[in-house]
């Protein structure tokens, strides 16, 4: 079934084509190419694990930091190329509070409507949910400084945004070391178990993923420059802000891979995975994606910087404090999964109505 639905979604790649050649109305193919990276962003996570299981738990972690956001990076780095900054800002907050809230949510949902209790490493939530915490207070920096002095012009917010953005990338360095290799057992869980499983396959296939994985990149990066093409003009006809096509539409687009993957390891009782993988993907995000978005952004010459909208700070604090607290104890249950998403749902509400 799952295959089927995949082979399905594969037929918008030339649709989303088609729609673009004959010039078709924007809305078809804003729709059409949203629809083509779902199923592309499938096959580029897919080969991202396999590649990672192949290779062993040092280097495919690091395939996985490289790749794992891969999908969200390739649009943001499309629409920062097109000019679209308020867009790509926006995109850095909405696929953070999905990482934190839709992924973890649906994860705990499913996984409780399977098991009564499921179980998953304290030390784990609490050293990625402090590293969020800091990464969300090295974000929102800017933005306080822009509202709690009387004047501070655009250079100083930019060279603040620099620094923060250097910080950032170090923090990250920082974890891959503690996650690859001072701590590493805290993030082997499940690997051991997929290398097993894998060990006999020949090297033919590891190459066969790796051209998976650069096929899907492309298509990605193709698809991407038509949807962000369009989604300007399409979204403004649809009635909908710069902010909410950011924060909310965007992730939905990008990060469909990762909703598949979280409700398959969840409904397998694999917790420990299920929650390094969310909490992982907003970390990636945040101290990765976003500090690099900044730098290619001085190359591009376009003025992106880490001064966020104030809501989007307060919705970032927000969902770090409740992913912290549900998270806290190391256990959960369906309930827990459905205070995620309802919190994810009434910022999305919110977002749907800030004024622009």
């Amino acid at each position: 079934m799952r295959n089927l639905t995949f082979l399905l979604l594969l037929v918008f790649v030339p649709l989303s084509l088609a729609a673009d050649l004959l010039h078709w109305d924007q809305l078809i193919i804003f729709m059409t190419s949203a629809l083509a990276i779902v199923p592309l962003s499938i096959g580029l996570s897919t080969a991202t694990e396999k590649i990672a299981v192949f290779t062993g738990p040092s280097v495919g972690g690091l395939v996985n930091a490289l790749f794992g956001n891969a999908t969200e990076l390739i649009i943001a780095l499309v629409a920062l190329r097109a000019g679209l900054v308020d867009i790509v800002e926006a995109s850095i907050t909405g696929s953070i509070l999905s990482a934190l809230l839709l992924l973890l949510g649906l994860a705990m949902f499913s996984g409780g409507l399977r098991y009564k209790e499921q179980e998953f490493q304290p030390i784990l939530a609490r050293v990625n949910g402090s590293s969020m915490t800091l990464a969300v207070l090295a974000i929102a920096l800017p933005t306080l400084v822009t509202y709690t002095s009387n004047m501070v012009d655009a250079t100083a917010i930019h060279n603040i945004s620099i620094a923060t953005a250097a910080i950032l990338i170090l923090i990250y360095g920082l974890t891959l070391l503690f996650s690859l290799k001072t701590h590493s057992y805290l993030y082997d869980v499940g690997i051991a178990e997929s290398i097993e499983t894998e060990k006999e396959k020949s090297a033919t296939e590891l190459w066969l993923w790796i051209g998976i994985l650069l096929i899907s990149t492309l298509a990605v990066g193709f698809e991407s420059d038509l949807f962000v093409g369009v989604v300007e003009s399409a979204t403004n006809g649809l009635g909908l802000t710069p902010l909410f096509t950011g924060v909310i539409l965007l992730p939905l687009v990008s990060d469909f891979a990762g909703y598949i993957t979280v409700i398959r390891l969840a409904t397998k009782n694999k917790m420990d995975l299920t929650v390094a993988t969310a909490t992982g993907d907003s970390l990636l995000i945040a101290l990765f994606v976003a500090p690099v978005l900044v730098f290619v952004g001085q190359i591009m010459g376009q003025a992106i910087d880490l001064n966020f909208n104030p809501f989007e700070v307060f919705a970032l604090a927000i969902a770090v404090a409740v992913t912290n607290l549900v998270s806290f104890g190391g256990r959960s249950n369906w309930l827990d999964g459905i205070l995620l998403l309802a919190t994810y749902l009434v910022l999305a509400i919110a977002f749907y109505y800030h004024p622009v």
